[in-house]
């Protein structure tokens, strides 16, 4: 009894120290100094490299290189195995493994999609004294064996050296020695941070890699950090960090770890772009240069005498292989589809999760929900989810309900989906030690948790007090805990009921850095320093398999699409569940930070992510309360989250100026429902980013490279967020030198450069870019659900050309029936061109839907009187037609043709 009473107690210091402070606590989590495995790796000398290649043992066949790479430092010279494959799509794949180690090294499973496709193109075109060069498609690989180094080039020029520095290391496996070496790194046997010891049993495994991106001017990605968009130098601090960690309120402008880790960096120049994908699940610092004076002189070009800029970054991890991805590009969406080639894309989110999800933690019972639910419809608000926190539970029990606060959870759920609503419940990863929880029993007696080193289960602390987590490493444990989602087992849920998986990192209280112990044991044998920022990821997929067959269906294309959110994540998450930035603040930097944090998600593959809208922490005053509402309906998920002792802040909690406010910005969100789908469905046959920045549509135009404040939702609307106080008007920079911008509101152009942009209190800053054709429903509704027949209305914006372009997808927005069946889906394209506007069906699939074109709007004709002529098949008919000559905007009303069907509209 006093031990629980120690224990409860220190989960409650826990909370107010961490959840009532102003700023994180730096001393809980590691500098590199303080990481050996980094310390050393970062102690590296420059110029100094002793790992040559052996070019005796090459061999080369259509799809790979193979040779041995040898560390000259050590006694007999330590060996390894090189490879490289040409992959599908203008990717190169570098793997180093140690060739007789004691000990096998970890290699990350669900991270890529399958077996990569290789591609046989490969071809020695020489092999003289220390080089060997070998053709890939347009590419030529240069391999330099003393010392060693590797350049990928092209049209003679380098675009990327691995090792010009010689930072390359392979801690290879070894025993320990009897006495410990004094000029040695303390850390490399045994380690401690604070009041917590590493055995480190296996010794330094450490590796690392140099690699220089020559004529990139800047580098984005490797998120997550609440830090700049375009990647800063590291030279005067810390590395940035990937060890997914719960960082409570945590710090802006730092390259402090937080709760994902997704090692893709994208280097950009006018003349080119690639990427680097680093799959390495392990503790991982990276430091970033890139500044254009500083050149390494081995693979310099020179342009005019003047060296060209470039990046160079180092990546040093704890432990596994080198296993490295080159993306080639040439241009930012090929090296986004070359990337999510490789980890995979989005799935098409069912409909409802694209409009506003309504959370805090914790709404206090089954009457608070209703109240809140029905207040959304009293006020006239669209709202599509209800969200409940830790607090719905039993006892921090989770997959039950508490039994006072929730008694009748189906009903409840019943009378949210009877006004078209659904309901997101949250489901922790750890487990509460509580001998009458089933959950707690089963993983005990079939040895389903995390082990000590000891290979006793593991107890740490949090929500629930004493708690252990399941080791979903273990393909029995994933589906296991994928068979507590059937609707038969976890009491209380049903079909429109879909799942938060929050603390994945994992979140530990008492644990070093909030997590836990490297030392501890997972299946196989595999240490957790080895496995950990994989967690979140397979603890995702575990879930997303619960629900995906909670239920028996007879066939597969009736299974209703899962929604999860989760808050950790590593590359190849995206598969299985949406991701937000996780506790922010009500400040008004935290609001012009998630711009960035979620640009770097969306360029690494995680294009459904958002933030605590209104922050988690504090309380927001009325007008960042409003604006940031403004902010997050450009943004992919959009949900509304605040911590337990905030004030409540349902948009009508304010005064009825804020209320007016959040009713038409959701509003605006909503009417813009079927360009977000279309646009998801692009992202996941193309991993185009769903929101972008300026530079990934106009790659050449230097002026976007450093715009953090604005962005792209496809390739067609560009926002300008207002993120900070008493702003009267924002600067918008209008990339494309033959683009025009419409206001989406006024229909006002705006050309090419910046332009300041008034913004009262009730301004959005978004923009059309000409060329395109947005599709949009007007129809005032309370939910997405309600909006699935609703009529459509086409925006067309026309270039300098009199010619637009654009798409719109429909399905039913639930199921999987677009992937099984052909009328599960249809793909229509819009083109205008030469005054004549048609609907044309992409591919075979036709869906039937009663959905109709009731307004079409067409920007940049100039004045005059327009007549409209519509044809369906054979059949044509006069449309009305009324011109705006203050908007300089056409009207065609009512052409009343069914969206699933092919039309043309002749203006005359």
């Amino acid at each position: 009894m006093i031990l629980k009473k120690q224990r409860l107690i220190f989960v409650c210091l826990f909370v107010f120290t961490f959840h009532n402070g102003h700023t994180v606590d730096r001393s809980n989590f590691k500098t590199c100094e303080q990481s050996s495995f980094c310390r050393r790796c970062r102690k590296m000398e420059p110029g100094k490299s002793s790992y040559e290649v052996d070019l005796d043992t090459l061999s080369v066949s259509d799809n790979q290189l193979q040779v041995q790479l040898v560390n000259t430092e050590q006694e007999n010279g330590v060996r390894f195995t090189l490879k490289l494959t040409p992959l599908k799509d203008d990717t190169l794949r570098l793997q180093v493994e140690e060739l007789k180690p004691l000990r096998q090294r970890f290699v990350p499973p669900e991270v890529l999609v399958g077996d990569l496709e290789t591609s046989k193109r490969f071809s020695l075109l020489s092999k003289t004294g220390n080089l060997v060069e070998l053709q890939f498609e347009n590419y030529i690989v240069e391999i330099h064996s003393v010392p060693f180094r590797l350049d990928i080039k092209h049209d003679n020029q380098v675009l990327i050296s691995v090792n010009p520095r010689g930072l390359f290391r392979f801690e290879h496996t070894r025993t320990k020695p009897d006495q410990r070496d004094e000029n040695e790194d303390p850390g490399l046997w045994e380690e401690n941070f604070k009041s917590h010891h590493d055995s480190k049993p296996f010794g330094p495994t450490a590796v690392a890699m140099d690699v220089s991106f020559v004529g990139a001017r800047m580098a984005y990605g490797l998120p997550e950090h609440a830090d700049s968009f375009a990647l800063r130098t590291t030279k005067k601090g810390d590395p940035y960090r990937f060890y997914n960690l719960d960082v409570f309120e945590y710090e802006l402008d730092h390259f402090m770890a937080l709760y994902a880790a997704i090692p893709f960096l994208v280097a950009h120049s006018e003349e080119h772009t690639t990427g680097l994908f680093w799959m390495n699940p392990s503790e991982t610092w990276v430091d970033i240069v890139s500044d254009t004076d500083n050149v390494v002189s081995s693979i310099v070009n020179f342009v005019s005498g003047h060296p060209k800029p470039q990046v160079e970054t180092h990546f040093m991890s704890e432990s596994g292989n080198i296993d490295a991805f080159f993306t080639l590009g040439p241009r930012p969406h090929d090296v986004f589809r070359q990337y999510t080639v490789l980890t995979g894309t989005a799935p098409i989110p069912p409909e409802f999760a694209l409009g506003y999800h309504q959370s805090r933690w914790n709404y206090n019972d089954e009457q608070d929900v209703d109240s809140v639910d029905k207040n959304f419809d009293k006020h006239d608000i669209p709202m599509d989810v209800m969200w409940l926190d830790i607090e719905h539970t039993n006892g921090k029990r989770y997959f039950t309900w508490d039994p006072v606060k929730f008694p009748n959870p189906i009903e409840m759920q019943q009378n949210l989906t009877a006004r078209g609503r659904k309901l997101v419940a949250i489901v922790d990863p750890h487990v509460k030690r509580d001998p009458g929880y089933f959950l707690h029993n089963d993983a005990t007696n079939n040895g389903y948790y995390v082990k000590n080193k000891d290979n006793t289960d593991y107890e740490g602390w949090c929500w629930p007090d004493a708690s252990s987590y399941l080791d979903f490493l273990n393909p029995e444990v994933s589906a296991y805990h994928a068979t507590r989602f059937r609707l038969d087992k976890y009491e209380g849920s049903t079909e429109d009921m879909f799942i938060w998986n929050d603390m994945n990192e994992p979140s530990v209280f008492n644990g070093p850095e909030v997590t836990m112990p490297k030392d501890n044991l997972h299946f196989g044998g595999w240490e957790h320093r080895e496995v950990h920022n994989i967690w979140g990821l397979v603890h995702v997929k575990s879930t997303y398999e619960g629900l995906m067959n909670r239920k028996d269906v007879e066939k597969p294309e009736d299974i209703k699409r899962p929604f999860i959110l989760t808050r950790s994540g590593f590359a190849g998450s995206q598969r299985y569940a949406a991701i937000w930035t996780g506790d922010n603040a009500a400040q008004w930097s935290h609001l012009a930070s998630s711009i960035p944090m979620l640009l770097s998600f969306a360029i690494s593959g995680m294009s459904f992510c958002g933030v605590d809208v209104g922050g988690f922490f504090e309380n927001p005053d009325r007008e960042m309360f409003m604006r940031w509402y403004q902010a997050a309906i450009f943004t992919p998920f959009l949900r509304a989250h605040s911590h337990i002792f905030t004030r409540r802040r349902e948009p009508w909690l304010f005064d009825d100026e804020v209320t007016a406010s959040v009713r038409e910005s959701l509003r605006l969100r909503y009417s813009y429902i079927p360009y977000w789908y279309t646009t998801f469905y692009q992202h996941n046959k193309t991993g185009a980013p769903v929101i972008r920045p300026l530079w990934a549509e106009f790659p050449e135009e230097l002026d976007t490279f450093s715009i953090e404040n604005e962005y792209l939702v496809g390739n067609a609307l560009l926002t300008r967020p207002v993120t900070e106080a008493g702003v009267k008007e924002v600067s918008v920079y209008f990339p494309g030198a033959n683009t025009v911008w419409y206001d989406i509101e006024t229909y006002q152009p705006y050309k090419h450069g910046s332009s300041n942009i008034a913004t009262p209190i009730t301004k959005i800053p978004a923009f059309q870019r000409s060329g395109t054709v947005i599709p949009r429903k007007m129809r005032v509704r309370r939910a997405i659900p309600l909006m699935k027949e609703d009529p459509i209305t086409l925006i067309v914006a026309l270039d300098n050309q009199g010619k637009a372009n654009g798409y719109l997808y429909v399905d039913d927005g639930t199921t999987f029936r677009h992937v099984y069946r052909k009328d599960g889906s249809s793909y229509i394209h819009y083109e205008f061109s030469d005054n004549k506007f048609s609907s044309n069906l992409i591919g075979d699939n036709r869906y039937s839907t009663q959905s109709w074109i009731e307004r079409i709007v067409i920007l940049g004709l100039k004045p005059g009187s327009y007549k409209a002529l519509g044809s369906v098949g054979n059949q044509e008919k006069s449309l009305e037609t009324v011109y705006d000559d203050s908007k300089k905007a056409l009207t065609i009303r009512k052409p009343g043709f069914n969206v699933a069907k092919q039309w043309s509209i002749k203006l005359v």
